[in-house]
């Protein structure tokens, strides 16, 4: 039997109640009573009222939510408030992956591709019927789409073909890329500015397939004798995208293929520092149904409580945290850990140096080096947007924390020029001012967590270092008397001068001269 159940918030009798009830209500308790559900069936909508506690009601919200493609989501659409600042660093540029894109006309030009790298995939092994696995997997893998009741109904029809093409071309595209080419045969795209715009496109957030479709894919077809985890190839073929993986971290095998989403999860995962670990989901199942309810009895908690726009004053003890510049007129020394590797090579597999290895002591700041190129932006900001939107994502969020502590440092080209040459920044795209915009803009939008973020150590002793008498006077010398050749020759001079007409004074008092 159809049912139709409305909720009505009775918040315009709360006058009426006696105070007992009204302190009760304003003190959170027992606020049942308030709820009114009407039950009617679909043909009569005059039936009778009946009154159900709150967590009937959240019991019966759930399992409509159970239902719906919020439970598995895992690719999603990038919020407007993250994509307002840089719409086409979200967008592909050659070729389509899943849905989300498919309708666009331009990428009708890689279709040929893909069945070529298709045709390569089904040669592989005979007697696969790769049909039949997409289909078992389809229904699966369209429910990790965000809004899929609201995708275009061809889309859907033909998702199974989606599956088919764009998992195929995915799996011999990264196996091409690792050199594991079939015997006799040659690369279908063998590099040059193509290949580097495919790379670009495959790790956008809009741009995913599931991985398990495609570890399944890649275990249909794989020789016995290849010995290699498909995560450590997927590693391999962005290694040189990344703005710094270090070989330790290629080597590592890191994460259970069944619990990762994405091929951009994968890339998220290989820029960990090495001491800290993701956390493995237990139960996925359940922490998403907490989540939900959370949400449901409290629907502030979509704005997590955690979660605040950025302010720096809060994070860094009332006070801003000086750019890099001012820093250094402070007297904080900065120093570069780390390398930037364009080839993976043996000698260097014992480098574990992160992207996210930040720290400062005595005076000195030590930050990794790092590539700025002209994708860095677009990577970097759908690694936060994944962070952002993701309830996948535990622990720190690396690429949204660090992408605002380099907020904090550059300000203007002035303080990317001072990171530059210092070695922390390889400036790959041309002018520093580029880079130094790119810093001010991403964190646009992003959100930051009050409780763990993750340089808030950091930022706290940069603040006191900067507060200490000593270190304030000698910043103001280096303001007024020393900022610029001229200037701190004009003083000094000044000074030379102050000391030789003291020294004449002294003398002259003395009979000396």
């Amino acid at each position: 039997m159809a049912h139709h159940i409305e909720i009505t918030q009775m918040d315009h009798q709360i006058p009426l109640l006696d105070q007992t009830s009204v302190n009760e209500i304003e003190e959170g308790r027992k606020v049942d009573h308030l709820i009114e559900i009407r039950e009617t069936n679909g043909e009569d909508r005059s039936g009778m009222t009946t009154n159900k506690p709150a967590n009937q009601i959240l019991d019966e919200i759930f399992a409509d939510i159970n239902d719906s493609s919020s439970k598995c989501c895992t690719i999603f659409k990038v919020s407007v408030g993250l994509s307002e600042s840089n719409s086409g660093a979200y967008e592909p540029k050659v070729i389509s992956i899943g849905p989300y894109h498919k309708h666009n006309p331009k990428f009708r030009s890689m279709e040929k591709y893909k069945v070529c790298y298709l045709q390569r995939f089904l040669r592989r092994k005979e007697g696969i019927d790769v049909e039949s696995c997409i289909r078992e997997l389809e229904d699966e893998a369209l429910k990790c789409y965000d809004d899929i009741e609201n995708l275009d109904r061809d889309i859907v029809a033909k998702f199974s073909k989606i599956l088919l093409l764009d998992g195929c071309f995915l799996v011999e595209y990264i196996r091409e890329r690792c050199g594991m080419c079939p015997e006799g045969e040659d690369w279908i795209i063998s590099g040059g500015c193509l290949d580097n715009q495919i790379r670009r496109d495959l790790l956008l957030l809009e741009n995913q397939l599931a991985f398990f479709v495609l570890t399944k894919l890649h275990h249909m077809t794989k020789d016995e004798e290849d010995k290699i985890p498909f995560i450590k190839m997927v590693k391999r073929t962005f290694f040189l995208d990344l703005p710094k993986m270090t070989p330790a971290s290629y080597l590592e095998s890191e994460g259970n293929a069944a619990e990762i989403k994405h091929l951009l999860q994968v890339v998220h995962m290989s820029c960990h520092p090495s001491d800290i670990k993701t956390t493995s989901l237990t139960n996925p199942s359940m922490e998403t149904e907490h989540f939900w309810k959370s949400l449901c009895c409290n629907p502030l908690r979509i704005i997590r409580s955690k979660d605040k726009p950025i302010d720096k004053d809060h994070l860094t003890g009332h006070n801003v945290m000086p750019n890099a510049t001012q820093l250094s007129e402070y007297g904080v020394s900065f120093v570069k850990v780390g390398y930037i590797y364009d080839y993976l090579e043996e000698e260097n597999y014992g480098d574990n140096t992160s992207l996210f290895d930040i720290k400062f002591e005595n005076g000195l700041i030590k930050i990794p080096s790092f590539k700025v190129t002209d994708d860095t932006e677009t990577l970097l900001r759908n690694l936060i947007a994944y962070e952002q939107q993701s309830i996948h994502v535990h622990g720190p969020r690396y690429f949204s924390d660090f992408a605002i502590f380099m907020d904090y440092l550059i300000d203007s080209e002035k303080d990317l020029n001072l990171l530059r040459r210092k070695g922390i920044i390889k400036n790959r795209i041309g002018e520093d001012k580029e880079i130094a915009t790119l810093f001010n803009k991403i964190g646009k939008g992003v959100s930051i967590s009050h409780e763990d973020f993750y340089y808030e150590e950091e930022c706290r002793k940069l603040v006191q270092h900067c507060e200490q008498t000593w270190n304030l006077m000698k910043a103001s010398l280096k303001r007024n008397y020393f900022n610029s050749l001229w200037v701190g020759t004009s003083t000094v001079a000044a000074g030379i001068l102050l000391v030789l007409t003291a020294m004449q004074t002294v003398l002259a008092f003395t009979g000396g001269i």
